[in-house]
């Protein structure tokens, strides 16, 4: 008995020494990942005390946390490219100090690189080159190595038969570093390369006497039609020199130093995602001294939100970080923020159609969080323009949107007189079967009768038969059987009355359109029944865009209207008053968008199952457990195959719907100014072209696969001039 209990102590104890050696380890291991990652910081100590401190810190632990410390410093490198000098510093101290560990590095981001351009991360794999490069200011890379890695990527420029995106990566990713290699090669490498740079601190002197590596050998990965580059991105510019009163000067528009400090700031807001992480940032930047860094903030967030075809980050983080900047800078930076939004109002006419909508987006928010107060008044001008003038376009989308931030009155009573044409009106229902005057309307008393019915809480049957009282068109199917054809009345008159009763807010509409789901599906079981459910929507709710906009997305959802009868019913005659007004395109993407998702949730779940079945294929299963397993696989396999290919078929009609109907409309309106000797180029078309190429924007990624089906179908020889322009400039970011 003693025995076996001093043998169970003993084993208690070893156990113990093994979690104790495990969680002293996992400590270490979070010490040394918190020691790398904050340095650089704000701290009381200076930062070439604090680098020298951490290398020897880091130089003791490499002999046992060697691959720990260099993932880590390689994780830095890509995630935190603001403070690459910081790191690069850090790297040639360690170089020092221990030889082997640079050059692992050093192999490492190699590595890394390759790998980052094979699954087409290819902003990481330019922080990498970046990286390399500012290591010859270290001594910690061979400058002659670095010039074959450059000219590795030139020569891959070169290539015959790859897209001109690939080659433009591959040389904007050696521009790009040049910022940070060009000292060092100015000096050594003639007058080529004269764009001098001082980012080199005094105390890199230090590393003079290290020891250099070669960076090893690079061939960029060949180009595969699965390869997805980077598309052409166009550089920002909102304020020069004469928009500064005083203080520190404004690098020109063409500077290096003004790249330099876009640069970083445009890091800080794609690593640090939470707003005041972010702002916090941004205001404590270190080199603010050196420039009106108030302004650049601005005009980096701004440039970051209008960016094309997706804003770098959320819109709603955009307008989240500007507020908390102006409560960390009460004193400086709101009046900015002003100026700069005077400034892209004055430039409206001229602003991307989509772009303009986020800054329609983001102002209406901004304004709703300090009670809608604005210099109203120095934008009056803008109400002797004609109403599809881009500035009461803009003035009234923008009342649009803070309308659903706010109540009407608000609105009224906050804007100057002279603005109430633009004003949305009150979005109260215009329901046709309440009026007194319009006895003679035949459904009157149907509707109200199904008024008393909904409050009295019937049933679905006991509505339906009210409903049924109103006589239907009749017609016969092929079989020569008749049936009842759909019913515009029938459908107007109960969806008025349904919607009517639940006005009081989006949860009694929903609830309503929850509890008639059958009845609704009944009369909507055609694409035209569909369209006339839409024009009644659209006719109770003309004054609510909002409400329009919530109970087609909630329809959609349900299943009660497609997707192509959406569609249709914009582009149809009905809705041609509404058609270059934000609320209708507001609605025709998020068709677009939920088409989307849906195609890419499938496919994403059709690969699952495929790698799922080939594990199960590779691994030890008896004969009889692996043919009734493989059997169910093929079975799911076929259904999710048959369920994809059917809604990427969906997909690609939407977008041949909607691309047809623009060649139709805007070919119609340039044949009929022809006729007439007039100019087609009138503010209509000017948005409806816009809206043509939004489309191709906002969805590149999926109307790029069927390109060859719209050049076949839609944009021949035959098309417009005009519209093939459009088509050509989309086809051309991916060439």
């Amino acid at each position: 008995m003693s025995s076996r209990k001093r043998y169970a102590e003993e084993e208690a104890e070893r156990s113990s020494k093994r979690r104790k050696a495990t969680s002293d380890q996992a400590e270490i291991e979070a010490r040394l990942e918190s020691l790398i990652t904050r340095v650089g910081e704000k701290s009381t100590s200076s930062l070439e005390s604090n680098l020298e401190g951490l290398a020897g810190v880091l130089e003791a632990d490499l002999s046992n946390y060697k691959h720990k410390i260099l993932e880590i410093l390689c994780i830095c490198a890509i995630e935190l490219p603001e403070k690459v000098t910081v790191y690069t510093t850090l790297v040639g101290l360690l170089n020092t100090k221990n030889y082997s560990a640079g050059e692992e590095l050093v192999d490492m981001l190699i590595k890394q690189m390759r790998d980052y351009m094979k699954h087409n991360e290819w902003e990481k794999s330019q922080r990498i080159v970046r990286f390399l490069s500012d290591l010859i200011n270290c001594h910690v890379v061979e400058l002659s190595s670095l010039l074959v890695l450059y000219q590795s990527f030139l020569d891959a420029s070169n290539e015959e038969g790859v897209p001109q995106v690939r080659a433009d990566f591959f040389v904007y990713a050696v521009l790009s570093s040049l910022p940070w290699s060009g000292e060092e090669l100015s000096e050594s490498k003639g007058p080529d390369l004269d764009k001098l740079l001082d980012r080199i601190d005094k105390y890199i002197s230090l590393l003079s006497n290290a020891l250099q590596h070669a960076l090893p050998p690079f061939t960029p990965p060949p180009h595969t039609d699965e390869c997805v580059y980077p598309i052409p991105r166009v550089v920002f510019r909102l304020f020069d020199a004469t928009d500064i009163p005083e203080g520190p000067a404004l690098p020109g528009s063409n500077t290096i130093n003004r790249y330099l400090v876009e640069d970083c700031l445009s890091r800080i807001l794609q690593v640090y995602l939470d707003r005041k992480d972010c702002a916090a940032q941004l205001v404590g930047f270190h080199a603010k001294n050196r420039f009106p860094y108030h302004y650049m903030i601005i005009e980096v967030v701004f440039s970051s939100l209008f960016n094309l075809p997706d804003p770098a980050n959320l819109e709603v983080f955009h307008a989240s970080l500007l507020l908390e900047l102006c409560k960390l800078q009460p004193g400086f930076l709101p009046q900015v923020l002003a100026q700069a939004t005077e400034m892209l109002y004055e430039r409206v006419e001229h602003m991307n159609l989509t772009c303009m909508e986020r800054f329609i987006r983001w102002f209406s928010h901004h304004l709703s969080n300090f009670q809608f107060r604005w210099s109203w008044d120095e934008w009056i001008d803008c109400t002797e323009k004609e109403p599809e003038d881009a500035k009461p376009v803009f003035i009234h989308e923008v009342l649009q949107k803070c309308l659903r931030l706010s109540y009407h009155q608000r609105l009224v009573e906050t804007l100057p007189d002279k603005f109430e044409p633009l004003i949305p009106k009150e979005p109260t229902p215009v329901f046709r079967y309440i009026d007194e005057e319009t006895n003679q309307i035949p459904a009157l008393p149907i509707s109200r009768k199904l008024i008393e019915a909904f409050k009295a809480k019937a049933t679905m049957e006991q509505v339906e038969e009210i409903l049924n009282q109103i006589p239907g068109p009749k017609k016969e199917d092929n079989s020569g059987e008749v049936e009842e054809a759909a019913n515009p009345l029938k459908i107007d008159v109960f969806v008025q009355s349904l919607l009517f009763l639940g006005q009081k807010s989006f949860s009694h509409t929903f609830s309503a359109l929850a509890k008639f789901h059958p009845l609704l599906k009944k009369l909507g079981n055609t694409e035209e029944s569909q369209i006339f459910m839409l024009r009644t929507i659209r006719d109770l709710w003309q004054n609510h865009q909002q409400m329009i906009c919530v109970i087609i997305d909630k329809l959609i959802r349900t299943t009660i209207v497609s997707c192509p009868a959406v569609i249709n019913w914009i582009f149809s005659e009905h809705m041609r008053v509404h058609f270059t007004e934000g609320f209708v395109w507001e609605i025709l993407h998020g068709v677009l968008r939920k088409m989307n998702m849906e195609v890419t949730q499938l496919q994403k779940e059709l690969e699952d199952v495929k790698h799922k079945k080939s594990d199960e294929e590779d691994g030890e299963t008896s004969g009889e457990e692996y043919a009734v397993s493989n059997t169910a696989s093929e079975s799911q396999v076929e259904k999710l195959q048959e369920s994809y290919e059917a809604a990427q078929s969906e997909q690609k009609n939407l977008f041949l719907i909607i691309l047809q109907r623009f060649i139709i409309l805007l070919t119609e309106h340039i044949v009929s100014c022809e006729s007439k000797g007039t100019s087609f180029q009138t503010p209509w078309y000017n948005l409806s072209i816009q809206r043509l190429e939004q489309i191709f924007t906002l969805h590149h990624k999926q109307v790029s696969k069927y390109t060859g089906t719209l050049e076949n179908l839609l944009f021949s020889s035959d098309t417009d001039q005009n519209l093939l322009q459009v088509y050509h400039r989309f086809c051309s970011l991916r060439a």
